[in-house]
């Protein structure tokens, strides 16, 4: 695994916790078995009480989680994070560098188990996953799939259904149809986040000012994390996936811990899509949030944040006790 130089930026903006790399943490790649570099972060925690891997959103840079980084690490976990095959830092796979596509999210199944087997043999555990929104969908399928193993899952606004305002039976088969017999790297709409949205891009995802800005901030700085729409062939896997996981067997004998953090209001995720799938968990725990949490619920306004950091410390107390 290569690492980058980091380089602390200064100034009026400058955020020691939100808008840095800590000085500790590395930033490198991890190269998954065809070849493809990954850009991945690490913070080793000292004496660990465990390991946890953390899996963004689509269009997401780790980044943006920096200050979830600094409270987990404060609790004693080591870190690590990568950015998906397509966006962030781990290259593009459409030629118009801000569509994110993938030709099959296989590819992102892939990467996720083989990196798994790579970074489980890189210390002892316990180990645990935590996926927001798309990342969350991953780590379902990756469980179902038994193509990782941690002592507890974390799932967080997870993407197990898509949002659409003509519905998402008829947005899934128009996306499908486009994707084959179309230009299946077209990006699916021109905003970032979903077509004929009346809310700003904010109101969907947070409504805290500062840490919605902070994405900016690092983009700002590093033009190549840019990413735009998806395209449509990313949009027919997406509703295709969340379809495969309403009716998969294999959910109801996942026996990992998981806990849930839901947000009712969420407008890009399917909130009911989430819950139905949580009480197929055999051994699953389920915190909502009402009209004060839009999708990111880790960087959402302090009450929000406050209590969803809350749920996920009493839940790894749980089911991974602090050493004495």
């Amino acid at each position: 695994m290569a690492f980058e130089k980091v380089t602390v930026p200064t100034g009026p903006a400058f955020d020691p916790v939100r808008r840095a790399i800590p000085a500790d943490a590395q930033v490198g790649h991890w190269v998954a078995p065809d070849g493809w570099k990954l850009r991945r972060f690490d913070w080793l925690a000292p004496n660990p009480r465990g390991r946890l891997l953390f899996q963004t959103g689509r269009g997401d840079i780790f980044e943006k989680y920096l200050e979830t980084f600094a409270h987990l690490h404060a609790q004693g976990w080591s870190v690590t994070a990568f950015d998906w095959r397509g966006q962030g830092r781990s290259g593009r796979l459409s030629p118009d560098p801000h569509v994110g596509h993938v030709a099959d999210y296989g590819l992102y199944d892939a990467d996720l188990a083989a990196f798994w087997a790579d970074w489980r043999a890189e210390g002892a555990g316990p180990r645990i996953v935590l996926g927001h929104s798309m990342g969350g969908m991953m780590v379902v399928r990756a469980l179902a799939a038994r193509s990782i193993d941690p002592d507890a899952a974390i799932l967080v606004a997870p993407m197990i259904g898509l949002k659409s305002p003509i519905g998402a039976a008829v947005a899934a088969r128009i996306a499908r149809w486009i994707a084959a017999w179309g230009d299946p790297m077209r990006a699916a709409w021109r905003g970032n986040e979903r077509p004929g949205a009346l809310a700003s891009r904010r109101s969907l995802l947070t409504h805290d000012g500062d840490r919605y800005a902070d994405e900016r901030w690092w983009q700002d700085r590093h033009p190549d994390l840019v990413l735009g729409p998806p395209s449509w062939t990313w949009l027919a896997h997406g509703f295709a996936g969340a379809a495969a996981l309403a009716s998969d067997p294999r959910i109801e004998t996942i026996a990992t811990p998981v806990l849930m953090l839901i947000a009712d209001a969420d407008k890009l995720v399917d909130p009911r899509a989430a819950l139905r799938l949580g009480a197929r968990l055999p051994d699953a725990q389920i915190v909502r949030f009402g009209p004060e949490s839009a999708h990111e619920i880790l960087r959402e306004a302090d009450g929000v944040r406050d209590r969803a950091l809350a749920a996920i410390d009493l839940f790894l107390a749980a089911v991974v006790p602090v050493r004495p």
